[in-house]
């Protein structure tokens, strides 16, 4: 039962850890342009080298 009196406040930690970082990714618009990325992976780049 004394391991409960540690481990339930640092998991209280963590959660409140990740919780702001959740937000701070929110705020700086990290999930504004989901598709750009998406489109982004499939075209081909024109500065790239290519294997001769």
């Amino acid at each position: 039962m004394n391991v409960l009196v540690f481990l339930i406040p640092v998991s209280l930690i963590l959660g409140g850890i990740g919780l702001a970082a959740f937000l701070w990714s929110l705020r700086n618009n990290q999930y504004e342009d989901l598709e750009g990325d998406a489109w982004r992976i499939l075209s081909e780049d024109e500065d790239a080298p290519r294997d001769q």
